[in-house]
């Protein structure tokens, strides 16, 4: 992995502070920053889709009354948000009242940083993420068009753009944000792209990580950028929630892999959220796990996470029964 960016093991992730599961009031978030900030975690990650800007505002709300450079913040592009009276249908529970658009131009990147600043109310970005750029968001669109189609905008328009403000020192750096593998691998196997790190959310925890290792974890380790692992609960089946990824359905197989894996951390007194952290931070080719949260102490409880010795013998058994990919790298 790339050793000069992003050397934080843990990083707080904004899906839920953008009232992604449930209602969070500005307090509560408020809370919850202040934890993540009391535990030394100096990673923090957000987008404008948040929410449609809710969670942005509420991020930026705490940390610019923090010194700017202790600690490290990401935001996303891909989507410009305008004011309107009509929010549409989302996944966001009472978000703020903007409307948006899939736009993976130059200028539309321009735009929605200096937009990402104001909402934050800071002076600048650390790493900037093109976000949903993914075979799971065809449909979403609005206009017939693919990500494929889109991926086209973005190679002409976002990524050489994003080099730009780079190389003009305005952002550290850039990547994508993706809950598929494809755009990655895309990126750096099929174009003339300068990307350094990615965010591949949902695709490297306890029940799910064989495509990673047959697939994103070699290309990452021959171009030498730098990845996070995001969402390793599988935004919350891992943490205990009815809850699979980002949608309704709680597929078999996964809830059949998940009750092994939670007899045999019964078995060796292993909380299963701890070892959910660890597994997906384990891997040389991960800078950082990033992990959400929605009440303080679930920050804290995540914190705690890595000072927690498991025993190689809980690793062992998971690989004995074939809960976990022989190859998969376990915590030393």
């Amino acid at each position: 992995m790339r050793k000069d960016i992003l050397k934080e093991k843990l990083g707080l992730g904004g899906v839920a502070i953008g009232n992604g599961f449930k209602v969070m009031s500005d307090k509560e978030s408020e809370q919850t920053l202040e934890a993540a900030w009391d535990a030394g975690i100096r990673y923090y990650d957000t987008s404008p889709w948040y929410g449609l800007g809710l969670s942005e505002r509420r991020f930026g709300h705490f940390l610019h009354n923090q010194k700017r450079d202790d600690y490290i913040l990401s935001t996303k592009v891909g989507r410009v948000l305008t004011a309107t009276d009509k929010i549409p249908e989302t996944i966001w529970n009472k978000p703020s009242p903007f409307d948006y658009r899939y736009d993976y131009s130059a200028e539309a990147v321009r735009r929605s940083i200096e937009d990402s600043l104001q909402r934050l109310g800071i002076e600048r970005i650390d790493y900037v993420f093109i976000h949903d750029l993914s075979p799971d968001h065809n449909g979403e669109y609005n206009d017939g068009t693919t990500w494929l189609d889109h991926f086209e905008v973005a190679r002409k328009g976002a990524m050489p753009e994003l080099t730009r403000m780079r190389e003009e020192g305005l952002i550290k750096g850039w990547g994508l944000g993706v809950n598929t593998i494809e755009p990655i691998i895309k990126t750096l196997e099929e174009t003339d792209a300068d990307p350094d790190l990615f965010l591949s959310a949902i695709q490297y925890s306890l029940v799910d990580h064989k495509k990673s290792l047959d697939e994103l974890f070699p290309v990452i380790e021959k171009h030498e950028v730098g990845l996070i692992a995001a969402a390793p609960f599988n935004a919350g089946l891992l943490s205990g929630h009815e809850r699979y990824n980002y949608g309704g359905e709680m597929p078999d197989e996964k809830v059949k892999k998940l009750n092994g894996i939670k007899e045999i951390a019964k078995k060796h007194k292993v909380d299963l959220s701890t070892a959910s952290l660890q597994f997906s931070y384990a891997p040389q080719v991960v800078n950082t796990v990033l992990a959400g949260a929605s009440k303080p102490e679930q920050v804290r409880e995540n914190a705690r996470a890595f000072d927690v010795k498991i025993k190689e013998e809980f690793w062992e058994d998971l690989k004995k029964e074939n809960l976990i990919d022989q190859r998969a790298e376990v915590p030393e």
